[in-house]
């Protein structure tokens, strides 16, 4: 799509702050009001529509495609959403440790994720059932129930930064750690990514996994952004 519009800028509304373009506020794919929950987020947004060359390329606009999805689909299927997410408290890759043959795998598994269990642990009154290898493991009950009310206690805006989280993270357990403070999104990226840097220790660098590897750690730092600016 062309650029139609010379300037983007934050405005403060009714329903907390928006972003016009040439004076004209924004509206979602589903035609639903751009409304944001802070200055912050809505600056940062605007600042991404400023920064749009004669093409608009939605690829470059993390920011305002998250505030879509919490208005578009949290919103209106929060629901449907809250269960894929929760749905992580029974298969969280950190349940999921190297095999017999897999021996120093395991252990370095058990020494990086096991203090975030332990947080979790506390934290909600669960306990874990841990697997080596790659059969699912059910979990206990109250862990799944546990889990699940948490992410049902989100706002919208949170949990559309946790559907992508979680989706690049593997892991419930780490996104509700970030998002409860006891982690920080730098400490948990090398914890998401363990098995494949271990592999890269042990035999070498593989180029295309690296590659991969920075465009998924850009949607999460975008996702993480986002949950920042919302809560500011």
């Amino acid at each position: 799509m062309k650029r139609f519009y010379k300037q983007a800028a934050c405005v403060s509304t009714d329903n907390g702050f928006t972003i016009e373009l040439d004076g004209r506020p924004i509206k979602t794919p589903a035609r639903n009001p751009l409304n944001l929950p802070t200055s912050q987020l809505a600056e940062a947004i605007a600042a991404e529509w400023d920064a749009q060359g004669e093409d608009i390329d939605p690829a470059t606009m993390p920011l305002t495609a998250l505030a879509q999805g919490a208005l578009d689909q949290v919103a209106h299927e929060r629901d449907r959403i809250i269960g894929r997410i929760a749905a992580f408290s029974d298969s969280d890759m950190l349940y999921y440790r190297g095999d017999e043959s897999q021996q120093a795998l395991a252990d370095h598994q058990a020494k990086k994720w096991d203090p975030l269990l332990d947080w979790a642990r506390t934290r909600y009154d669960v306990s874990f059932t841990l697997t080596h290898g790659i059969m699912h493991q059910s979990q206990p009950d109250q862990t799944i129930a546990r889990l699940s009310e948490a992410v049902e206690a989100q706002d919208d805006f949170t949990i559309a930064a946790m559907l992508s989280l979680v989706g690049l993270a593997g892991s419930l357990v780490a996104i509700l750690a970030l998002i409860e403070g006891a982690y920080d999104a730098d400490t948990l990226w090398p914890l998401m990514n363990l098995e494949e840097l271990w592999q890269e220790e042990q035999w070498g660098r593989d180029d295309l996994a690296v590659a991969t590897r920075e465009i998924k750690q850009a949607e999460f730092d975008a996702a993480v952004q986002f949950l920042a600016l919302s809560c500011s």
